[in-house]
């Protein structure tokens, strides 16, 4: 296959160089197959529904069943169990639709390839790529198939194959020596990437048998990373259980000491168990990281993996490009500069064809990607002139910061030359003063060009500089340094892209936010500053590349502690990775956009990697976190914003969950604390109508809800902030806990007493105050429910007041309340429920009493948060006078961060 003559491969694959048809194409695929790689995972569904029912929450209900079955009380026992498998199917089907959720994202941005078709360069998606079709592979492209070169030469990546690190040559024109396949020169293979170079290539293998395709038959797929949220949330299962094990253990032998029967101290304990469990805890937290990740995907912003939301909403430092992400990326050919003298477009006939000339030859193969190309050749072709023939490319290097083209214009050789001007006008010995005019370039004459770079700058042009030799040029020039010397300056093209009129507001949200926001760019440093100030972003100070590199680690930290803004010019791709490794190890959470090629070191060391969708390499995109399907500044604000309003909505979720533990354990502790003189206000089967019927919906729900109105207006939490904290735990057992427990117990005893019930009376089934016990347990299960509501409407806000997020706002929240009272209502009127969990029809003048009970929830928890934001008032503003938090404030330890000042809210 490597060493057949290419046109016999051809007539062997039933191809041209043409590339196939495209109804021979679908044939193929029909016949073959996509071009997918192997997925084995066989039963895994089976292992992830199994540990639905051994997670630590789980076991808990496992352990309560078997004191029930232990104990003489089977049928609470199978009721338990019954909970068991009902919860563990419900979380599984959650937890596969959040895993359907981020496979989805795939439809959103479907890898593409450029092949022929029909004769005509198209983007198709990889999966329809088939034997016989003809690639086109440029730099920062992922090889989708395994391929012949028909010509051409690029430079790949192949760690993925080879575990090698230093790219490799492959060219259509080297002998094939090779011993096995994967070191022949001519072959390029599926998952590699091109990291320079263009070449055609006739694809030989797709999906299952490519090189890549037999490794991953030989392998399992791992089971997903748990994000850093999981894990903690999963150890706070853990301290659940073991906080409910210990009072069971305390208040089980407690019980028995106070006079309790065995059978009523294990019920007690059973109880406690069930009341202390959250079922829906975990897979409801991955559904609601899920759902973020589709509301960003909408926006814009692509995310991979759903750890990525949690830390969006913790980002502290947003490092951007500026062309394409702040700016439009639609250049235009503004200004020329030549001989001394500045021009309008193409005002000078002369000086308009001989700068074209270099911007025709000096440009790639390619150029459609890149608006600054297309600029260039726009303006060559609207003077008339047209590239020579090509003889040597040397092509543009992140380093250099130019190109060369050795072309050919009738007789004449000519080296053209482009990039920025600190790289080029050290190689000019003389420059173009008109027709067959030069001049040998002094040093005054630098300084005139220099300060004609500079007065562009400002202006906020990017600016190349051109320039050419003419004359003894060997035709057959293969050293960059040799045709790229003695050349004669031919003038300067400034370009204008400006800013998206959406970003200011975005940058201004940032600053709100408490973050900052770096500039990294390739361009000039005074062209980055002004389109910077343009947009709003606070320029502190601009560091070169060159400055860059000169700093010492400890002289760059001293750099990255001062509060403002900066811009990073005419950066490297090492300078782009050494500041993310900078800002990581002084504390902050890095947000890092980039396109190209370079980028990916850097993208995969920051907290969130950022690539651009429509003008991004393949490389980018494989290494980054999140993709922008707009390319636009804007669309990372707005990620920002979903990463925290999701967090916020977990946090929220949690304490509406948290809150009904406490009403739910003191009818326990109550009937164990009066040796059974006070009978059991609430039954077990009660509180898993609680837990499973009327509390899932509306926590649900509040997974849904927007943000709240200054969700911008705080500083970034820092890392070491928690899920569940001491504030939220107090919020809902000492308050919201507190109040509902109180409510329910004092509707249990007026229900009691007004049936002439005395402490130690017998309501047993038979005795005459068993209908009024019926009722009285029937009231503390209303007021339990209606006192959900209460808390489920507090639960909304954390800072906020009602009247600023609006009552009616969050519709499955409404919903999901008039699901909870029907259900409730059901329990308590339809006889079958009725005879099932003990319940009665409670009296009639315990109706205002239940309407009463949300209310009071709600209002002690506004009350407490308006005292909050009262005492958060009072708070002096920074000292830099700046609206809202900034800077290192962010980094400050939690217990002294201006988002905690107010933490006795």
């Amino acid at each position: 296959m490597t060493t057949e003559p290419t046109e016999l491969l051809l007539r062997d694959l039933g191809s041209c160089r043409g590339g196939l048809g495209e109804r021979e194409a679908a044939r193929r695929l029909a016949l073959y197959g996509a071009n997918v790689l192997p997925v084995s995972g066989g039963a895994r569904w089976l292992v992830e529904l199994g540990a639905q029912f051994t997670h630590p929450l789980a076991l808990l209900l496992w352990l309560a069943a078997g004191l029930s079955f232990v104990t003489g009380n089977p049928a609470l026992g199978w009721a338990i169990v019954g909970v068991i498998g009902v919860n563990a199917l419900v979380a599984f089907a959650q937890e596969r639709q959040a895993a359907r959720a981020v496979q989805a994202l795939a439809g959103y941005l479907p890898p593409s390839a450029r092949v022929a078709r029909d004769g005509v360069v198209r983007t198709v998606p990889v999966a329809e790529i088939v034997r016989g079709d003809v690639l086109h592979v440029g730099e920062g492209d992922r090889i989708c198939a395994d391929a012949r070169l028909l010509d051409g030469e690029l430079e790949l990546d192949m760690s993925s194959l080879t575990g090698e690190s230093v790219p490799v040559v492959r060219a259509a024109r080297l002998p094939d020596v090779a011993d096995r396949l994967i070191d022949a020169p001519t072959v390029v293979f599926s998952g590699t990437s091109c990291t320079s170079g263009q070449a055609t290539a006739v694809v030989f293998a797709t999906g299952s048998h490519t090189e890549l395709g037999r490794i991953a038959a030989l392998s399992q797929r791992g089971a997903g990373e748990e994000s850093p949220l999981q894990r903690q949330v999963r150890r706070t299962a853990w301290l659940i259980a073991a906080v409910a094990i210990a009072i069971g253990v305390l208040f089980l032998p407690l019980g028995l000491l106070a006079g309790l029967s065995l059978r009523d101290a294990a019920v007690f304990a059973v109880g406690l168990l069930v009341a202390n469990v959250p079922e829906g805890l975990l897979p409801t937290i991955t559904l609601a990281l899920a759902v973020g990740v589709r509301v960003l995907a909408r926006s814009g912003a692509l995310v991979k993996r759903l750890s990525a939301v949690e830390t969006l909403g913790s980002t502290t430092v947003i490092c951007t490009d500026k062309t394409g992400t702040i700016t439009q990326n639609q250049m235009a050919v503004e200004r020329l500069w030549a001989a001394g003298r500045e021009f309008a477009g193409a005002e000078d006939a002369s000086v308009a064809v001989a700068l074209a000339t270099v911007m025709a030859d000096c440009n790639p193969l390619e150029a459609s990607a890149d608006p600054m190309e297309r600029a260039l050749l726009g303006f060559a072709e609207a003077v008339g002139v047209q590239p020579g023939q090509r003889i040597a490319t040397f092509r543009f290097d992140s380093r250099r910061k130019r190109m060369s083209v050795v072309a050919r214009h009738g007789s004449q050789v000519v080296v053209s030359v482009k990039g920025a001007p600190e790289s080029v006008l050290p190689l000019c010995t003389s420059w173009w003063f008109g027709g067959d005019v030069t001049s040998a370039l002094t040093p005054p004459d630098r300084q005139l060009v220099e300060d004609a770079v500079d007065a562009f700058a400002q202006r906020g042009l990017r600016v190349l500089a051109l320039a050419e030799r003419r004359g003894a040029v060997p035709s057959g020039a293969e050293d960059a340094e040799d045709a790229e010397s003695r050349l004669c300056l031919l003038g300067l093209v400034a370009l204008l892209d400006p800013p998206r009129p959406e970003v200011a507001d975005a940058v201004a949200a940032c600053h709100r936010a408490g973050i900052r926001v770096n500039v990294i760019t390739g361009d000039h440093a005074r062209t980055a500053a002004e389109i910077a100030r343009q947009v709003g972003i606070r320029v502190d100070r601009v560091v070169t590349g060159p400055e860059l590199d000169a700093m010492t680690d400890r002289e760059l930290d001293s750099v990255l502690d001062r509060d403002g803004d900066m811009v990073f010019a005419r950066s490297t791709p090492e300078g782009k990775l050494r500041l993310a490794d900078a800002l990581r190890h002084r504390g902050d959470v890095v947000a890092m956009t980039g396109d190209g090629v370079n980028d990916a070191p850097a993208l995969r060391r920051a907290d969130i990697g950022v690539a651009m969708g429509r003008s991004g390499t393949d490389v980018a995109r494989e290494a980054a976190t999140m993709v922008l399907t707009d390319d636009d500044f804007a669309t990372i604000v707005t990620a920002v914003r979903e990463g925290r309003r999701v967090w916020e909505n977990l946090r929220k979720f949690v304490l509406y969950i948290f809150a009904h533990a406490v009403p739910e354990v003191v009818p326990f502790a109550v009937f164990a604390l009066s040796a059974g003189a006070v009978p059991l206000p609430l039954t077990v089967l009660q509180i898993l109508a609680i837990d499973l019927g009327t509390e899932t919906l509306p926590a649900l729900a509040l997974g849904r809800e927007g943000a709240e109105p200054d969700v911008m207006d705080r500083p970034p939490r820092s890392r070491g902030v928690h899920l569940i904290t001491a504030r939220l735990l107090g919020r809902a057992w000492l308050l919201m806990g507190t109040v509902s427990a109180v409510l329910a117990m004092a509707l249990f005893f007026l229900v009691l007493t007004r049936a002439g019930w005395r402490p130690g009376d017998a309501v047993a089934a038979g005795h005459r105050l068993h209908a009024a016990y019926l009722q009285a347990t029937t009231i503390t299960f209303l007021a339990i429910v209606a006192c959900q509501v209460g808390t489920a409407i507090a639960a909304r806000t954390e800072r906020a007041a009602l009247r600023d997020i609006g009552l009616t706002s969050n519709r499955l929240l409404l919903a999901g309340i008039a699901f909870e009272i029907a259900f409730a209502a059901g329990v308590v009127l339809l006889p079958p429920l009725q005879r099932m969990l003990g319940t009665a029809a409670p009296p009639l003048y315990t109706v205002p009493l239940l309407l009463a009970c949300p209310v009071l929830v709600w209002g002690v928890d506004e009350f407490y948060r308006a005292v909050a934001r009262r005492r958060a008032a009072d708070v002096p503003p920074p000292r830099d006078g700046r609206t809202g938090p900034v800077g290192r404030s962010a980094l400050l330890p939690p217990r002294q961060r201006p988002e905690d000042w107010s933490t006795t809210r």
